[in-house]
């Protein structure tokens, strides 16, 4: 007996001759009954296939009896018509040359007619002189691992399909949003007398509709109203209030084409539409082209609602920011006050307005890492001179170099004086 608070040893002395009995009783198995009703099947076959001991177990795999296969049947018997040919062409004469061969997937015939799927290893035997006596092998079953193998490869089929679908949609939704993108923006630029003109707009995803916006058309016979911004957020609600925007810039265009006039009446639209728990506003530069066809120069007066200030590139090689004092967030109050600014351009002059995806353009690892102001002038200050077609082009190789640190969609537009051909 046990002593109290002592637990009893499953180990014990008492009990260690019923385990042993127990346990010498599972290995009573003979060698034969082992080999008979292993969960693999055993064959031995003469060199030239001929089987000269089989097992139980791959008996009751094939549905037949020993009598009907041991001295009657070759192992290729008992393959598939697919398996004969791999076993003549391919295993056998492996076998042959290295004596021994592992997991070669075939299938066997059963009486039935069915098909097993199995993984067969098969070793030579030889003699004391070396010679070949007979091949052992081994089978094992594989139709679990077959219906494995076919519902991974059905899973990957639907998976397959679904990317596929899941693709196609995508294209479909990216056709629609440039199709919507394009509505959002002029087809064409139109042709300013005495003036050039040059564009680029680039989205950061073409999975989402931008918010950046520009314009460029006719006031009357000789000026041109243009406009540049960005409104806030992207997608369905962004595009509806650059739709909002573009008409209302052109609609007061025409009624009063003075900048500030023209900003006033954009604050008080989106103001009044916008309010409450749903905000809207946006940054943008307005202004007009007057060309003189007696001087060849064109007058710029412009105003700025919270946009990043436009920058004129000079014939002599010099460049600068056009001061835009003042101006508020167009939509944010109901009163917001706009001032006027004037750019006289002579021949080479260019001014390039842009929106803040270039400027806020990631150059590092570091999200704080931005392009900056400082750096966009030493860039527009190695490009005066050009045409608006060349600095746009130029502007567009910069945005190329940013790769995955352009974040935000990007808008240029380029209004310049083209540079007088030399005298002969």
């Amino acid at each position: 007996m046990c002593r109290a608070g002592q637990q009893p040893d499953p180990y014990d002395a008492d009990d260690a001759q019923p385990a042993g009995v127990v346990f010498a009783s599972l290995l009573e198995d003979s060698a034969e009954e082992l080999y008979e009703s292993a969960p693999c099947g055993y064959l031995s076959t003469l060199m030239d296939g001929t089987i000269a001991k089989i097992n139980a177990t791959l008996l009751g795999w094939l549905g037949l009896g020993r009598e009907a296969v041991v001295g009657r049947m070759r192992f290729t018997d008992l393959l598939t018509v697919g398996g004969k040919l791999y076993h003549e062409t391919h295993f056998a004469p492996l076998l042959r040359m290295q004596g021994e061969v592992s997991g070669v997937a075939l299938e066997i015939r059963q009486s039935g007619g069915g098909r097993i799927p199995v993984l067969v290893s098969s070793v030579v035997k030889h003699g004391s002189t070396g010679e070949s006596l007979l091949i052992r092998s081994t089978v094992f079953d594989a139709r679990q691992r077959r219906a494995y193998e076919e519902e991974l490869l059905r899973a990957r089929k639907e998976a397959e399909g679904a990317r596929a679908e899941a693709e196609a949609d995508r294209a479909r939704l990216q056709d629609a949003l440039a199709v919507l993108q394009q509505s959002l923006l002029p087809a064409t630029l139109p042709s300013v007398p005495g003036a050039e003109a040059a564009v680029h707009y680039r989205t950061a995803s073409p999975d989402r509709l931008g918010g950046d916006f520009y314009d460029l058309f006719p006031i009357d016979g000789r000026r041109f109203a243009f406009f540049l911004g960005d409104v806030c957020g992207k997608g369905p609600q962004a595009a509806a209030v650059t739709s909002l925007t573009r008409y209302t810039l052109r609609a007061a265009a025409v009624a009063d084409p003075d900048p500030v006039s023209a900003l006033t009446t954009l604050n008080q639209v989106l103001h009044e539409r916008y309010t409450g728990d749903d905000p809207r506003y946006c940054t943008v530069i307005f202004g007009t082209l007057d060309p003189d066809p007696r001087t060849g120069r064109v007058t710029v007066r412009l105003a700025s609602g919270g946009h990043p200030p436009a920058l004129v590139l000079r014939a002599d090689g010099t460049a600068d920011f056009l001061p835009t004092p003042g101006g508020l967030l167009v939509g944010v109050l109901p009163d917001a006050t706009f001032t006027t600014a004037t750019a006289l351009l002579g021949p080479g002059d260019t001014l390039v307005l842009y929106t803040d995806g270039l400027t806020e353009a990631r150059t590092g690892e570091d999200r704080a890492d931005l392009y900056g102001d400082e750096a966009l002038l030493d860039f527009a200050r190695g490009r005066a001179g050009q045409s608006p077609k060349a600095v746009i082009q130029a502007l567009t190789d910069l945005l190329e170099t940013f790769g995955d640190g352009l974040d935000d969609d990007t808008a240029l537009l380029a209004l310049g004086v083209p540079a007088r051909a030399p005298r002969t």
